[in-house]
C-alpha cells in the first residue's frame, strides 16, 4: 500500500466516523484499522526520511571532497607561481630590467 493510499483510506475513515452513524463494533474496527494505517504512514515516512539524510549527507561528502580539490588546486598553483616568481629573480632572468 502507498502513502498516499493509506492517507486516503485514513480520510474515509474519519469521514465515516464523523457522521455519528458507525456502531460500536464497526467504530473498533475502523478505529483498530486507523491505528494500523498510521503505523504504516509513520514507517514510510521515517525511511523517506532516512533515504533523503543520505542523499544529502553524499551530497554534502561530494561538497566537501570538491571543496578540498579546489583547495589542493589552488596551493598547487600558488607553488607555481612562487616558483615562477623565484625565476624571474635568477641572474640571466626577465627581472636583469633589460
Amino acid at each position: 500500500m502507498t502513502y498516499r493510499e493509506a492517507i486516503e483510506e485514513l480520510e474515509t475513515i474519519l469521514r465515516a466516523l464523523e457522521t455519528d452513524a458507525v456502531d460500536v463494533d464497526d467504530l473498533t474496527t475502523r478505529v483498530e484499522r486507523s491505528a494500523e494505517l498510521i503505523r504504516l504512514c509513520r514507517h514510510k515516512l521515517r525511511n523517506a526520511e532516512a533515504s533523503l539524510d543520505r542523499v544529502f549527507d553524499t551530497l554534502d561528502d561530494e561538497d566537501e571532497a570538491d571543496e578540498l580539490a579546489d583547495e589542493e588546486h589552488e596551493d598547487e598553483e600558488a607553488e607555481e607561481d612562487e616558483e615562477e616568481d623565484e625565476h624571474d629573480h635568477l641572474p640571466g632572468g626577465p627581472s636583469r630590467g633589460w
